[in-house]
């Protein structure tokens, strides 16, 4: 596969089975990593059986999806060509976060941790499905800056520097929407610029820990 180590390879796949242990993904998801000349990403399959031999290869400047990958693959292609910070991306359907972007507008940090997913927690105000370059690019558009955009009636999309660290924002995505639903609107106050800022600077030490911790806890 060009332009992806084995290691790569194993790092999406893992991160893809991680994302179904943790419930964080239904029948539909996905997990990217980019590449020199492009991204690898799951197939249209189950996660919970993600094979690093069964990735599909797409490149970077690609005007179709090549066969096997996924029909919201227009997505990633979107955010790695929007992003060059990005280097991993995470598909899928925290439960909270239907309920959560159900208002369409975007959410605040309410607690520490989830400044690790941006200053605020925007939403793709259109539940169509991402399955053309347009939409994708529009969705986007919409995660100009931060780690996790939610996707009203659809789900969510989080990065990473390496797709571990996009599943554990995923995972992160799930207790912000659940806390931001479970507090009354007049109960929530969010964090300050200067709470915000002193969270996101640690998120580089303390991110991993919790990649690490979320993926040891649910081995079976």
């Amino acid at each position: 596969m060009q332009g992806a180590s084995a290691e790569l390879m194993a790092e999406v796949a893992g991160a893809a089975r991680l994302l179904s242990r943790l419930g964080l993904v239904s029948a539909f998801g996905h997990v990217s990593a980019r590449t020199k000349e492009g991204f690898v990403i799951t197939p249209g399959t189950d996660l919970a059986v993600a094979d690093a031999d069964r990735l599909v290869d797409v490149a970077g400047e690609a005007s179709e999806l090549p066969v096997g990958a996924p029909a919201e693959a227009w997505l990633h292609l979107a955010l790695y060509r929007a992003r060059s910070d990005i280097a991993a991306i995470a598909r899928g359907q925290p439960p909270a976060a239907f309920a959560a972007a159900a208002p369409g507008r975007a959410l605040h940090p309410l607690y520490g941790q989830a400044c690790w997913l941006g200053a605020t927690l925007p939403v793709h105000d259109d539940a169509r499905l991402l399955r053309n370059r347009e939409l994708a690019t529009a969705a986007a558009a919409a995660l100009p800056t931060g780690e996790a955009l939610l996707l009203r009636g659809n789900g969510a999309v989080t990065t990473g520097d390496s797709p571990g660290l996009a599943v554990a924002r995923m995972w992160l995505v799930q207790a912000c929407c659940e806390v931001w639903t479970s507090c009354a609107p007049a109960e929530r106050r969010g964090l300050g610029d200067a709470e915000i800022a002193s969270w996101r600077a640690v998120s580089g030490e303390l991110l991993p820990r919790l990649s690490d911790h979320l993926t040891s806890r649910r081995q079976p």
